[in-house]
């Protein structure tokens, strides 16, 4: 398989750049979503399919008609304006909606719409790159990836682009694009795909368009706002980065939000690149207006996402094909397969970097199915953990949501290094809460994030009868999985070369789940300590059953507005729940900042970089400067108890 080739292929919100008039201002208003990943149907807040209790409540959201709305209506409002519509990708996978009809109806409602370009997203090649190449096919707009290399005998050879030029009357604005290198762990693109380093292709594709005379260039990309912000202080010439990928909210306003819409970062050349992206799950319309001066720089740059909440109504034509395709797979999706006493939390911030209680669920039932077959062990990337599934009546199309992906069951014999070998890959990407984070079951681990990634885990200790003993290197265990990570997704591929007796065919695993909250209904979530993660400035603790106090935890699970206007710190993941304006802290950064000049600062709960530099700065933009000078490789996660420098303003 391809990774990360370096290569060479060719030879606060508003920004004010300069001071008096340009000769020629050229204003560009970008309309965006990304990660909508088949919500055709409205979400409730924890972004599976909404309830017709939920939509009786008008508290559904988004769902492809209110796109359609919502587009339509601020296109409008921006009647003989320049306006750019676009996908930063992920539009295949997560309901049932996919699952039966696979890209032909997105296809439809895109085209619809009238989207201008849309960026490959890693899922889109979830079903390899044929069902890609029938998408690309029934497009009227480009698709476009510029480190996407396609072989000549790959499906769609020739069928994307690196990047599309749009012109407005005399101005041209290029659009360029690139995917996450990692896809090939995280998706199946297949052997005939290699993807080219991000920033090395960008430099060369750079040159390449400015070399055409072209002054204007928007990155539409698909690599996640950890890595945007990386692009954008190493590219020079990229003026606009309108990102996916990590479902991340961007806002002014909601203090839940991981940064400033636009977030700005300064290019080499000292100008700064505003970034947005509008969260996931079609329950946001990302809305920025951007001006050019005549020289095609940056003046200003504002804007915010729109919550596409009961307050817009969805088309009437979008609604009845809907509710034509939802037709056939509507008793499926409202079979009742039990009770669950709590909501069951499977937010991406919180099964990607500690143990979740819908990882232990579904961990849990992986275990029970096989458990008469030698198998004590069950290992599940949090990554393939969709949404979270609300207190009451448990669907089986909530189940579905949680996991779209139509994985099965698959069991295997792993020595007990090889165990702990995958369990150091699952954690090794915790800064970047990437998808392979382990949820596990029969078993118990720590995980240092103040050691170096192939170096955290310790203390791993097996379930044996009633009791937790230290795990063998040597000896042979019965592990479940699912069949994607059997086969080496997202990083284990020692699950690959080191299993034995592997059988990758068993049940789909929404059906184990199902099975599973049947069995034990009403089902109770809960968490017990399996999973310790000590944060990077943490001291190590002999303890290995219980969490520790200053865990690295994440920023609370997404609801309404999912992601402080800079990473928060909380004390514990907590179920998603109805948006809330969040209370005050008994001890915040505002509070202690505000009585002390000290230069360290402890993050208390209810912190976030955002808040700690608008107390200690008088300035919550500079909560990067915090970032960069703690090396905080991923902000988004800030742990209880960590010591900050704060540096002199």
């Amino acid at each position: 398989m391809f990774r990360h080739l370096k290569i060479g292929l060719f030879s606060a919100s508003v920004l004010a750049l300069t001071a008096g008039t340009a000769l020629a201002d050229f204003e560009l208003n970008i309309l965006h979503i990304n990660d909508l990943h088949s919500r055709i149907e409205a979400i409730s807040k924890s972004d599976s399919t909404c309830s017709a209790d939920d939509a009786a409540k008008n508290e559904c959201f988004g769902g492809i008609a209110r796109v359609k709305a919502a587009i339509d209506a601020r296109r409008a409002e921006l009647e003989g304006k320049n306006v750019l519509t676009l996908d930063a990708g992920d539009q295949f996978q997560g309901s049932l909606f996919y699952t039966t009809y696979k890209s032909a109806p997105i296809a439809e409602f895109m085209n619809a719409i009238g989207f201008d370009a849309m960026a490959i997203g890693n899922h889109e090649f979830d079903d390899g790159p044929e069902e890609l190449a029938k998408f690309i096919d029934a497009l009227q707009f480009p698709l476009i990836s510029g480190n996407t290399l396609a072989g000549l005998n790959s499906p769609v050879a020739d069928k994307f682009k690196p990047y599309i030029v749009k012109e407005f009357g005399e101005e041209k604005v290029a659009i360029v694009s690139v995917l996450a290198t990692d896809t090939d762990e995280t998706s199946s693109p297949g052997d005939t795909i290699l993807f080219a380093d991000e920033i090395t292709y960008l430099k060369e594709a750079v040159a390449e368009i400015e070399g055409q005379g072209i002054d204007k260039i928007v990155l539409l990309s698909h690599v996640g706002y950890v890595k945007d912000q990386e692009i954008a202080a190493a590219v020079d010439g990229i003026d606009v980065i309108v990102g996916g990928h990590s479902h991340t909210l961007l806002s002014n306003t909601d203090e839940k939000a991981a940064g400033p819409y636009p977030t700005m970062v300064k290019n080499p050349a000292g100008q700064d690149v505003p970034i947005v992206q509008a969260y996931a799950y079609s329950k946001y319309l990302g809305d920025l207006t951007v001006v050019f001066d005549d020289a095609g720089v940056v003046k200003t740059a504002t804007g915010e996402p729109k919550l596409l909440d009961a307050s817009v109504t969805p088309d009437e034509a979008f609604v009845a094909k809907v509710a034509e395709l939802g037709g056939p797979i509507e008793e499926l999706k409202l079979k009742e397969i039990g009770e669950t006493a709590e909501a069951i939390d499977g937010s991406r911030e919180t099964c990607r970097a500690v143990e979740c209680t819908m990882g232990n669920l579904v961990a849990d039932a992986m275990v029970d199915r096989l458990s008469d077959q030698g198998i004590t062990i069950a290992i599940q990337n949090g990554g393939g953990l969709r949404a979270s599934i609300d207190a009451g009546t448990v669907t089986m199309g909530e189940v579905l949501t949680v996991l779209p992906f139509q994985n099965t069951l698959a069991s295997f014999q792993l020595k007990g290094s090889d165990i702990v070998a995958a369990l150091e890959n699952g954690v090794s990407q915790v800064e970047e809460a990437a998808g392979r984070f382990p949820q596990v079951s029969g078993l118990k681990f720590t995980a240092d994030l103040s050691k170096p990634a192939g170096s955290r885990i310790s203390s791993v200790e097996v379930k044996e009868g009633d009791a937790f003993v230290a795990i063998d290197p040597e000896k042979l265990y019965g592990v479940a999985t699912n069949n994607y990570m059997r086969t080496g997704g997202d990083g284990y591929g020692v699950f690959e070369s080191g299993g034995q007796n592997a059988y990758d065919f068993g049940p789909g695993l929404e059906t184990v789940v199902a099975d599973y909250i049947a069995k034990n209904s009403p089902y109770t979530p809960y968490t017990d300590g399996r999973i310790t993660v000590i944060s990077a400035t943490a001291a190590p603790s002999d303890d290995t059953t219980a969490p520790q106090a200053d865990a690295t935890t994440p920023a609370a699970p997404a609801t309404e507005a999912p992601a402080a206007q800079a990473p928060a710190a909380t004390e514990a993941p907590a179920a998603p729940e109805t948006p809330a304006a969040a209370e005050a802290p008994a001890a915040t950064a505002t509070d202690a900042a505000m009585a002390t000049a000290e230069t360290v600062y402890k993050v208390v709960a209810g912190d976030s970089l955002w808040k700690i530099a608008q107390a200690t700065y008088g300035d919550g933009m500079m909560w990067s400067k915090i970032a960069e000078a703690n090396a905080l490789r991923n902000p988004n996660v800030i742990s209880i108890g960590r010591e900050l420098q704060l540096p002199p303003q």
